[in-house]
C-alpha cells in the first residue's frame, strides 16, 4: 500500500519524465515547450525594470485607475476562493488559516513583477487544490474490501518552499526543458483540472441530468430538495458559466472581472425562486459529510422527542386508567337495594338469587 500511494504522489513527475524519454528515444516531430537561451530580459530594448509610466502622458495614470480596480476585484476574488477551498473544514487542518497575510503577500509580489515587467504571481486554484490532495494521509487498509480512512493533511513548509526554489532554479535547466513536449504538458493540465473536478458539487449535479433515480448517490441535497428544483439549479449555474467563459475569450473581456461580481446579484436574485431552506442545501457552505452528520443529528433529536412524548402520553394514559379504576371500586354499592338505577348490575346480589346458590346455601346450613 505504501508503494502505490508514493507511485501515486509522484505520478505526475514520472508521466512527465517517461513522455519525455519517450519522444527523445522514438524521435516523434512533436512541438517542444519554448524557452529562453540565455537568463535576460526578453527584449533587448528594455532592462529589468521598467518606467511605470515610460513614454504614455501623465494623465494615462488616472485612466489605469478603472481597469485597476477591476483587476483587484479579479485577484481578490481568485485568491480568497482558492483560499477557502483550500482551507475547508473536511480538510482537518489543524494549523490556522492567513487570509490577510496570503493576501497581503500576493499584493506585494503584485507590485514586484508589475516594475520588473513580469507575469503576475497570483492564486493558482487548480495546483493548490492538487497540492493538498497530494499531502492527504490515510489509514492502513487491514481487511479485504476495507476503504481507507482520510486522517488529515500532511501540514508541513517544505513541499512549498521546495516547489518555488525549483521554480526559480529552472531557468537554469533551459537546455533540459526545451526537450519536453508541449502535448505531454496540455495532457498533465487537463488531468489535474479532471482530477481536480470530483468532489465538487456542481460537477455532481450536473451528472444527475443522465443518471437514474435509482443510481443517484446520497447528497444530502436530494434528501430535501425535489430533484426538479436541484435540475433548474444546476441550470442556472451553467448558463453563468457559459455567459463567463463567452466574455472571457471575446474582446470584452476586459469587463470580466465584472462579470464575476454581477454573479453576486444573480444569487440575490435566487432567493425569488428557492426558499432559504433548500438554498442552505444546494449553496454547498459546509462539506457534504458535515451536513449529512448534522442531518443525522437533527433526525434522531427528532426520533428521541416524538419517542418522549410518546412515553409521556402512555404514562397519562396509565394514570387515568387507574383513577377510573379507583373511582370504580369506591362507588360499588353495597347493597342491591342502593341501586338507583335498574341498568346497575352487581354481580354477586344476582349470584346469591339463583337457585343452584340457595341450594347451597341450605346444605351448608343443615350440615
Amino acid at each position: 500500500m505504501s508503494v502505490r500511494s508514493t507511485v501515486s504522489d509522484f505520478a505526475v513527475f514520472l508521466t512527465i519524465v517517461i513522455m519525455v524519454l519517450l519522444d527523445f528515444v522514438v524521435g516523434i516531430p512533436s512541438p517542444k515547450l519554448h524557452v529562453p537561451h540565455a537568463f535576460k530580459p526578453t527584449r533587448d530594448d528594455r532592462g529589468w525594470f521598467i518606467n511605470p509610466i515610460g513614454p504614455n502622458p501623465w494623465w494615462t495614470v488616472l485612466a489605469a485607475l478603472v481597469p485597476a480596480l477591476l483587476c483587484t476585484i479579479l485577484i481578490f476574488m481568485d485568491q480568497q476562493i482558492s483560499a477557502v477551498i483550500v482551507n475547508r473544514k473536511e480538510h482537518k487542518l489543524k494549523k490556522g488559516c492567513g487570509y490577510h497575510l496570503d493576501l497581503f503577500m500576493v499584493a506585494v509580489m503584485l507590485g514586484v513583477c508589475s516594475v520588473m515587467g513580469l507575469p503576475w504571481f497570483v492564486a493558482a486554484t487548480v495546483l493548490s487544490i492538487t497540492h493538498v490532495n497530494s499531502l492527504k494521509v490515510e489509514s492502513d487498509c487491514s481487511a479485504p474490501g476495507e476503504q481507507p480512512k482520510f486522517l488529515g493533511i500532511r501540514e508541513q513548509r517544505v513541499t512549498g518552499l521546495l516547489i518555488f526554489v525549483l521554480m526559480g532554479c529552472s531557468v537554469f535547466f533551459t537546455s533540459v526543458l526545451k526537450f519536453i513536449p508541449m502535448p505531454v504538458l496540455y495532457g498533465v493540465f487537463l488531468y489535474m483540472g479532471v482530477s481536480s473536478l470530483r468532489g465538487i458539487q456542481f460537477f455532481d449535479c450536473l451528472k444527475l441530468f443522465w443518471m437514474p433515480a435509482k443510481h443517484q448517490p446520497d447528497f444530502i441535497y436530494l434528501r430535501h430538495v425535489p430533484l426538479r428544483k436541484v435540475h433548474f439549479f444546476t441550470a442556472i449555474q451553467l448558463i453563468c458559466l457559459v455567459l463567463l467563459w463567452t466574455i472571457k475569450v471575446s474582446c470584452a473581456a476586459i469587463i470580466f472581472p465584472m462579470m464575476v461580481l454581477a454573479l453576486v446579484f444573480v444569487r440575490k436574485a435566487m432567493d425569488l425562486c428557492f426558499s432559504k431552506r433548500e438554498l442552505s442545501f444546494l449553496d454547498d457552505l459546509m462539506p457534504e459529510r458535515k451536513k449529512k452528520l448534522d442531518d443525522g443529528r437533527n433526525e434522531a433529536g427528532e426520533e428521541e422527542e416524538e419517542s418522549q412524548k410518546a412515553m409521556e402520553a402512555a404514562a397519562a394514559a396509565s394514570s387515568v386508567q387507574l383513577s377510573v379504576g379507583k373511582t370504580s371500586d369506591l362507588e360499588i354499592p353495597k347493597q342491591s337495594g342502593d341501586r338507583t338505577d335498574p341498568s346497575e348490575i352487581i354481580i354477586l346480589d344476582e349470584m346469591s338469587q339463583m337457585p343452584v346458590w340457595k341450594a347451597l346455601t341450605l346444605k351448608t346450613e343443615t350440615l
